[in-house]
């Protein structure tokens, strides 16, 4: 039942993880992405169905360099060719598996690399397996000869690396010449970080560097968390005829790997062990995803929040702009003028406003011209000052996209120019407006009709009264200053003044209020619909804020379980008590319990004269 638990955990975990988008190249993408696929991998290759059966036989992974003589170590352990060696570089292609006759069914289905195509004669394709029955390998035993680590071919070094995170032991070949590259020692480290167990072969040790490179050798594994782990060193020498090494030079080998073989206890222990440190990474590693995919979303999230800001200063702008007086100036205040008359009518301002408008009434036949003139003139300021603000917020949102890392990439692939405002922006500016001074228009209509002043309010003409209160909405907030005061102001009172003779002063201020509010509406829509663009940009981008909380759900719950199940005791590095260094873990209750370690740490030479 532990393992049923534990695998249905883990299944969880594989289903958050392989959902994972990260579209953006952020720091830390590249790494994050191929701890996806490497965890993925990993449980769709070994961990999933090596719970499935624990009794499996004990896969052996050959892994190691180019030309660290791989191929040529599986051929001498069997005593004869399966694998057939290359002198062109890189000489594995495809990976062959080794099997005892009666272990096939593990190894015909896909339940082991699932991936991977079988074939039981040579192949070249680096996505089939060779899989090969042999008489001569222990039962309960299956050996592998993977690609090179380091092979100049990409795909070669991506499935040598899913090869040995499929292995429950890993037997690392190196060679005197090679032993200290880098390439080797990244394999070896993820390996030691992850309790793996693993056996190294330094090969082609030339006679007189047997004491040296060796120890040397065991050194820097001691150093990197290897310690435990077996060192076979195999001296120089001649291959026969068929290319294989001399029987006493892998004798140790073939010896350690058939006691493992043949001990059911150890076999086991190899497992879990390999298990244990497999799940383990997985659980350790799962954060830096989670932080991976919160960097995405929060470099959207700082975006998005930028195009707001921006926008909402716009509508800010206008808000204000259209209610200190700004727009009673230049154009708007002459036709204004023209409208109500200048010269005498600034020297009557004081003057009884009944009065200026019977003077009016007596003065106007129709419909007034300048009325209508001075209501384009409005129309015409607003268009002016939305479209710049719509503009300037434009300006402001790539400004601050060019300067994130995540905005620049938005920028660099979006098909819109969002340094500008949108082509159909100018356009439905002037809709806008003209719709709200329709809006006022109706609204005057409505309010005057019902008065007993309709004829005031018919002799001023629907244009002169609704552009009256435009002018009044325009002047709200008293921002007018120094001279502006004497003659915007004065504009602003008679405004106020003609409107209240014809509708009482509380209509007055309630009209000015709702055509105020209908304004600003109009204009948070308009800069809505812009904004909208930018948000559709970001919602392009396929992150998926909500993996971040699967994924941290699925390792609690995979925490949950193995902290709870004290039967399969497989516990996470670095997060609880890890399990001994040597083989490690606690067998399932189907297993008995654990024998006495079995690697020891020793270096092994394999000497010629050995039988």
């Amino acid at each position: 039942m532990g393992a049923e638990r534990l695998s249905a955990s883990l299944t969880r975990l594989r289903e958050a993880l392989s959902g994972v988008r990260l579209p953006l190249e952020l720091p830390g993408t590249a790494v994050a992405l191929a701890l996806v696929r490497g965890a993925v991998d990993q449980l769709d290759d070994y961990i999933l169905p090596r719970l499935d059966r624990l009794d499996a036989p004990l896969l052996a992974v050959i892994g190691g360099s180019t030309g660290a003589g791989k191929s040529t170590l599986v051929n001498s352990l069997l005593g004869h060719v399966v694998s057939n060696p290359g002198v062109i570089r890189p000489t594995t292609r495809s990976p062959v598996l080794v099997h005892h006759p009666d272990d096939a069914e593990w190894f015909a289905s896909d339940k082991i690399l699932p991936g991977l195509a079988r074939t039981t004669s040579s192949a070249n394709d680096a996505r089939t397996l060779q899989v090969v029955p042999d008489p001569r390998l222990p039962r309960g035993l299956a050996i592998l000869d993977a690609p090179d680590v380091d092979s100049v071919v990409a795909e070669n070094r991506a499935l040598a690396a899913q090869l040995l995170a499929a292995a429950d032991l890993w037997l690392f070949v190196t060679s005197a010449a090679r032993y200290a590259d880098a390439v080797p020692w990244e394999y070896l480290r993820s390996a030691a970080q992850r309790q793996a167990v693993v056996a190294v072969v330094l090969d082609r040790v030339p006679p007189a560097a047997m004491d040296e490179v060796p120890a040397h050798l065991g050194q820097m594994m001691g150093q990197r968390g290897l310690g435990g782990s077996p060192l076979f060193a195999v001296p120089e020498t001649e291959t026969d005829a068929d290319g294989l090494l001399p029987d006493s030079a892998v004798a140790p080998i073939r010896d350690w790997l058939g006691e493992l073989a043949a001990d059911a206890t150890s076999r086991n222990q190899v497992v879990l062990q390999t298990l244990n440190g497999a799940i383990g990474a997985l659980a350790t590693g799962a954060p830096q995803v989670v932080g991976a995919i919160q960097e995405q979303v929060i470099g959207l999230e700082t975006l998005r929040a930028d195009a707001e800001r921006s926008f909402a200063e716009a509508v800010r702008t206008i808000v204000v702009q259209t209610a200190d007086g700004t727009l009673l100036r230049g154009e708007v205040l002459a036709r204004w003028h023209d409208f109500v008359g200048t010269g005498e009518f600034f020297r009557v301002v004081e003057q009884k406003i009944g009065w200026m408008r019977d003077r009016l009434v007596a003065a106007v036949k129709g419909e007034p011209k300048q009325a209508l003139d001075a209501k384009v003139a409005v129309e015409s300021g607003m268009e002016v000052l939305i479209r710049e603000e719509g503009e300037a917020a434009a300006r402001r949102v790539e400004s601050a996209w060019q300067a994130h890392p995540v905005g620049r990439q938005l920028l660099a692939i979006t098909g819109d120019d969002l340094g500008r405002a949108s082509r159909d922006y100018p356009v439905a500016a002037a809709r806008a407006i003209r719709d709200w001074q329709g809006d006022v228009l109706d609204l005057v209509v409505r309010e005057g009709g019902a008065k007993k002043s309709a004829a005031r309010f018919w002799a001023l003409g629907v244009n002169g009264v609704g552009v009256a209160l435009m002018v009044l909405v325009f002047s709200q907030t008293g921002g007018l200053v120094g001279a502006e005061i004497g003659v915007a102001g004065g504009t602003a009172v008679l405004a106020q003044r003609v409107l209240e003779a014809i509708f009482g002063e509380d209509a007055v201020r309630r009209l000015a209020k709702q055509a105020k509010r209908d304004l600003d509406t109009r204009v948070e829509g308009l800069m809505a619909a812009e904004l909208a663009r930018y948000t559709a940009a970001l919602d392009a981008v396929d992150v998926r804020p909500e993996q971040a909380g699967e994924i941290l759900a699925a390792v609690e719950d995979l925490d949950d379980v193995r902290s709870s199940d004290g039967r399969l005791q497989l516990t996470s590095p670095g997060r609880a008590e890890a399990a001994p260094r040597e083989l490690g873990g606690s067998a399932p209750a189907a297993l008995e319990a654990a024998a006495e370690p079995a690697l020891e740490g020793e270096i092994i030479e394999s000497r010629q004269d050995q039988q």
